[in-house]
């Protein structure tokens, strides 16, 4: 395939459709209750729900929606102590745009900005270092967030930075790694799965070794997906037919994209940066250890979080909002009981409503989310099949 059309052929999905009702047919568990299989990344949740592929799929198997939107695990006090960065004086804070209208305990970093807060959106890390440039006589923080798919990015910039000699550029640093949070699913005693679709952008960094510990270990299939809609049908058939077939392996369908090894001019990179934290605090995960980075000690200069006052205070989210529930995959985006009502895009509770790659803004926005839909969902009994 060469061309973005071919990614989305009808008659392809229906063979493919075709394909997976018919292992689905074999499998004896999905007589007594649907298969689940979570899609880690929310790049995967944004295309389920824009394509309509979870109505595509035979009611014996089940998608479920896993906490893979980097934007959505931050905690509510990680979003506190950006407000914090940004209203300290002769600060310029940089951030990318979908963590702008996150909201924190006392308000996201879109109201600071309304209250005189210099905030600025940019697309790239490189962004914040041109800022800095501009301006040698502010201080300029870039909001580093986002997983591996990120990280070398916010190392390479830190390295130029090094390099150039700019003192006035600094990073408040919140990326997480994959693996830690797969495990912390994995043994969660809250939900069972029967196995995986991979994040792709993630493993064109990191490659397809680090997740056989999911296979060796747990004894679940995943399978590293792409993004279009051929992509997760023929992924999801994957993973089938591994069950199917009393297999339990991890395997690459997004090859064109992902190399085995991974990129190692990027692993690189982020070696000689980061190093992994103690701990980290997840939103609806909690602190799952090693699953955060920071700094180096060599790169101390470039660490926001010690040039800078931060309140590092641990703040739970609104009860009403089941964010947590929502990425743990326990509950469906339309069962939280705000979700459409409350908590809209325009006027969100909690960040899956915000992130272009929250599982609520995509039901939202592909879900059919009218008042009447969104009654009839709310009164469905959840088909997630609680340990």
């Amino acid at each position: 395939m060469k061309f973005v059309d071919e990614f989305r052929d009808p008659e392809s999905a229906r063979t493919l459709l075709r394909n997976i009702e018919a292992l689905v047919a074999k499998i004896p568990v999905c007589r007594a209750r649907p298969l689940q299989i979570m899609e880690v990344c929310g790049g995967h949740t944004h295309s389920i729900f824009k394509y309509g592929i979870e109505q595509m799929l035979p009611r014996e198997l089940e998608l479920v929606h896993g906490p893979g939107c980097p934007v959505c695990v931050l905690p509510m006090g990680r979003v506190d102590d950006c407000v914090a960065l940004a209203e300290h004086p002769n600060v310029i804070f940089t951030t990318f745009g979908d963590a702008m209208r996150v909201p924190g305990s006392r308000k996201s970093l879109l109201q600071a900005k309304a209250e005189g807060a210099d905030v600025r959106m940019v697309y790239s890390p490189l962004d914040a270092l041109k800022l800095a440039r501009a301006h040698p006589t502010r201080e300029v923080v870039f909001f580093a967030l986002g997983f591996e798919t990120t990280m070398p990015s916010t190392a390479l910039t830190v390295l130029r930075a090094e390099a150039e000699g700019l003192g006035n550029f600094s990073v408040f640093c919140n990326h997480i790694t994959i693996i830690p949070t797969i495990k912390a699913i994995l043994d969660s005693p809250e939900l069972t799965l029967d196995g995986f679709l991979g994040p792709g952008h993630v493993s064109m960094v990191v490659g397809t070794e680090p997740y056989r510990f999911i296979a060796r270990t747990y004894g679940k299939p995943l399978v590293i997906s792409g993004f279009e809609p051929l992509d997760i049908l023929q992924s999801t058939w994957m993973v089938l037919k591994q069950i199917s077939e009393g297999r339990c392996e991890i395997e690459n369908q997004y090859q064109r994209v992902v190399p085995r090894a991974g990129n190692d001019l990027a692993l690189a990179a982020v070696q000689r940066v980061f190093e992994l934290r103690e701990f980290f605090e997840w939103r609806g995960l909690g602190s799952i250890d090693h699953s955060g980075i920071r700094l180096r000690a060599s790169y101390t200069r470039f660490d926001a979080e010690k040039r800078f006052s931060v309140p590092n205070l641990k703040i739970a989210d609104p009860k009403s909002c089941q964010c947590g529930e929502v990425l743990k995959g326990v509950i469906k985006p339309w069962q939280c009981k705000v979700f459409g009502t409350a908590c809209t895009p325009e006027a969100p509770l909690g960040s899956l409503m915000v992130s272009s790659e929250g599982a609520c803004a995509a039901v939202y926005q592909y879900g059919g989310a009218t008042l009447d839909n969104l009654r009839r969902r709310a009164a469905t009994p959840s088909r997630v099949r609680r340990a």
